[in-house]
């Protein structure tokens, strides 16, 4: 008599709160259905003995070792493509603010009168415009706004990238899994197609049962090239982050089963102002109205003083020159750029208004997500995983009895594969909802799991 050992990943009780580690259990199914299949765990070891949970950020892996959540992270910081671009931005903003600091360029004018040189007067001057009405200021104040704006910009997309790199890498880690649950299964029902093969040729069944577990063998060989190419997939999207291949990711090592912390609405509501969203927003507001003051102080008309000397061939003298010149805003007063700056600012605070609503709305969703996902996970362990556990355990104990047909074993084993891979897309679920929990609030939103 053989047992086959079907541990199940999790314990039965899932606690739902941060980083809840739930060890994984076995249980031995008795039945006389002898079999080679290698035990079918929900999620395989993540880490081998001895393995450090962690690892620096600056600190590069070894060839051929793991890969963790960390080093995904430091990968990302350090190659993205958008965040280099993003430190440029703010390298040429810091010379925009440089440049409205400057004083405009004094202006050296001659002016000949007659060609001949007997009668000839020769004029040189300087004119050195003067600006009126804080001009430089509102520009400086304006352009170093700008950079705040650009880093504020680096800021919401790096929060952005990291967040999407922690969703791609328990994708990863998912679809590893699920790779891993469709090799044991593929085990299981060539296991089975066996027997089945040895009960026909023996009489006791008839060739439609082995037809029928040949058939169950080819779908889960169908489920595990799906597999094969949905991890293909998740590490290309992973490695696409730092701008690499997926073939660059070899295994990838972390705790699924660690599920992210379930703030609560309010608490999560109370760090939206801080937001880097809200914050960009906030900033080009400013920003706007600092353009608007520039122009508001282009309607003073600048000051030209003039200085420099008249040579008379005729008299034979050297006369100094003196002049001031000041427009007249008769008809241009800067009114249509006044009026464009100040539409555009009123048209910043509107956005504000709506990137506040949208990111109210946004973070009510990855909270319910979360929740949702938190919950599906609870019952799949707690209720349906066992039970389909034990329906797989009896149809397989009763059909080496000869009390169900094997057409109920292969029900109830795709039942248990379809639980377990329900159970692994919630996991996956709640990880992506706390990424974007994190991507809306940055660094105060909601804890994540980092080895």
């Amino acid at each position: 008599m053989y047992k086959l050992v079907l541990p199940l990943a999790l314990a039965a009780a899932l606690p739902c709160h941060a980083q809840a580690q739930t060890p994984p259990f076995a249980i031995a199914a008795p039945g006389p259905m002898k079999t080679d299949a290698p035990a079918m765990p929900l999620l395989a070891p993540t880490m081998a003995p001895g393995q450090p949970s962690s690892t620096p950020l600056n600190q590069a892996a070894p060839a051929g070792a793991p890969l963790l959540l960390a080093g995904a992270l430091a990968r990302v910081l350090q190659a993205n493509p958008d965040l280099r671009a993003g430190v440029h931005e703010i390298k040429a903003q810091a010379g925009a603010v440089m440049q409205a600091g400057v004083a405009p360029n004094p202006e050296l004018a001659t002016l000949v009168e007659d060609a001949r040189e007997s009668t000839r007067t020769t004029t040189v001057q300087l004119n050195v415009p003067i600006e009126l009405g804080g001009k430089r200021a509102a520009r400086v104040n304006a352009a170093q706004l700008g950079q705040d704006a650009a880093g504020a910009e680096l800021a919401l997309r790096r929060n952005a990238v990291l967040a999407t790199a922690r969703a791609a890498f328990y994708d990863v880690l998912a679809a590893q899994q699920r790779l891993h649950i469709a090799n044991a299964s593929l085990a299981l029902a060539d296991g089975a197609l066996a027997a089945a093969s040895k009960r026909v040729l023996a009489g006791k069944n008839s060739p439609v049962d082995e037809t029928r577990a040949r058939i169950a063998a080819a779908s889960v060989k169908l489920d595990l090239a799906q597999a094969g190419g949905e991890l293909a997939g998740a590490k290309n999207r992973l490695a696409a982050l730092w701008g690499g291949s997926g073939h660059d990711i070899g295994h990838v090592d972390g705790q699924l089963g660690h599920l992210p912390a379930q703030p609560t609405l309010p608490h999560l509501m109370a760090q939206l102002d801080a937001a880097p969203a809200l914050r960009l927003a906030q900033t080009e507001l400013a920003r706007r109205q600092a353009l608007a003051q520039v122009e508001r102080a282009g309607r003073v008309p600048d000051l030209t003083v003039s200085i420099g000397a008249k040579r008379d061939g005729q008299a034979g003298r050297n006369q100094a020159v003196f002049g001031l010149a000041i427009p007249l805003p008769l008809f241009d007063r800067n009114q249509g750029k006044l009026h464009e700056a100040l539409q555009r600012g009123e048209k910043a605070r509107v956005e504000l208004d709506g990137a506040r609503a949208r990111l109210t709305s946004e973070l009510a969703q990855a909270h319910d997500a979360l929740a949702v996902a938190r919950e599906q996970a609870r019952l799949l362990n707690d209720d349906i995983l066992p039970g389909a556990q034990s329906a797989y355990e009896a149809a397989r104990t009763g059909f080496e009895y000869g009390k169900f047909a094997l057409i109920d074993v292969i029900d109830a084993q795709r039942t248990l594969l379809q639980a377990r891979l329900q159970y692994l897309r919630a996991l996956a679920d709640a990880h992506r909802a706390a990424a974007d929990i994190d991507s809306i609030l940055g660094a105060q939103g909601a804890p994540q799991t980092v080895e």
